[in-house]
């Protein structure tokens, strides 16, 4: 039974990682019907400023600060700097092809995942990197019940995960931005001819989206102590099968899509095979687009022919 409790545990870790992956998925389809799949690289990218944060501020030969105040700061800054990631994506790739063929962004957003993962490869090498959590969170700390385990950094990811989705879904039903979000999903067009600033609110949706992949980058090295250049493929593909089986475009979908597989990916670890994890993982998508294309959240619609 601890052993069953436990996998649970770690899919709900997982699950969580992949939640917050999936939203910047869904919102951005939600508004542009373009799958970005380059978020998944963002994701990376977010873990590589952790990274960098732990060396510059926690490492041995580093000033000595608060770990609440450290952990801040990696938050903040890979979110704010793959939020600035992702507006510059929108702005330089995505924007000039609103009007084309939904292909071309398709084929932009491919070539955007390569060049992002090379350029990692290039400035920093190919190495695995550690991110060395033991000088400043000890995983011995945590809820110890019999064998099982829950330690700092999976209490931690569960209660930021909490957070900004509640945060996110607040922003998108009771803020002018959500509004404006609503609208431009809804009828681009028609927001625009009423006042609606297109532009800003995709940007900013690419922001939010980004900005929470970038945490999650964070929270994965916290976690599994190891990142490297080709980190946000897999995991970028995972998070993109939870939004389709959730419903791509919606966030409620997104959310418990992305617990939906990181729970599926740690029971097939644990009572079958980590060799198959991936297969089953993917054999869902595959069994959700042969079933249940738009999705378990998606609302069906009439339409006239």
């Amino acid at each position: 039974m601890q052993v069953f409790i436990q996998t649970v545990v770690n899919g709900l870790t997982t699950g969580c990682l992949y939640a917050l992956i999936a939203l910047g998925y869904t919102m951005v389809y939600g508004i542009l019907k373009l799958l970005n799949f380059a978020h998944g690289d963002v994701y990376m990218v977010g873990a590589y400023i952790g990274y960098f944060v732990i060396q510059w501020f926690g490492g041995p030969t580093a000033l000595t600060i608060p770990v609440p105040l450290l952990l801040v700061i990696m938050f903040v800054l890979a979110g704010g700097g793959c939020g600035a990631l992702g507006v510059a994506m929108e702005r330089f790739a995505y924007r000039p092809l609103r009007d084309a063929p939904r292909i071309a962004p398709l084929i932009t957003a491919l070539g955007l995942s390569f060049v992002i993962e090379n350029t990692v490869l290039l400035l920093f090498g190919g190495f695995v990197r550690s991110y060395q959590t033991n000088s400043f969170i000890s995983s011995s700390n945590g809820i110890r019940i019999g064998d099982l385990h829950i330690d700092t950094v999976q209490i931690l990811i569960f209660v930021l995960t909490g957070l900004m989705c509640v945060a996110l879904k607040l922003i998108v039903d009771r803020t002018m931005l959500g509004k404006s979000m609503r609208a431009v999903a809804s009828d681009r067009e028609a927001a625009e001819m009423l006042g609606v600033d297109v532009n800003r609110t995709i940007a900013l949706t690419f922001f939010i989206g980004s900005a929470m992949a970038g945490v999650a980058g964070v929270m994965s090295g916290l976690a599994f102590n190891q990142i490297s250049n080709t980190l946000g493929f897999l995991a970028g593909l995972k998070a993109f099968t939870a939004a389709v089986v959730g419903g791509i475009g919606s966030i409620p979908g997104a959310m418990i899509g992305g617990i939906f597989i990181g729970l599926c990916e740690a029971f097939s670890q644990t009572y079958v095979s980590s060799q198959y994890s991936d297969l089953i993982v993917f054999g869902i998508l595959i069994a959700t687009m042969l079933i249940r294309p738009t999705g378990i959240f998606s609302q069906r619609t009439l339409q006239k022919v």
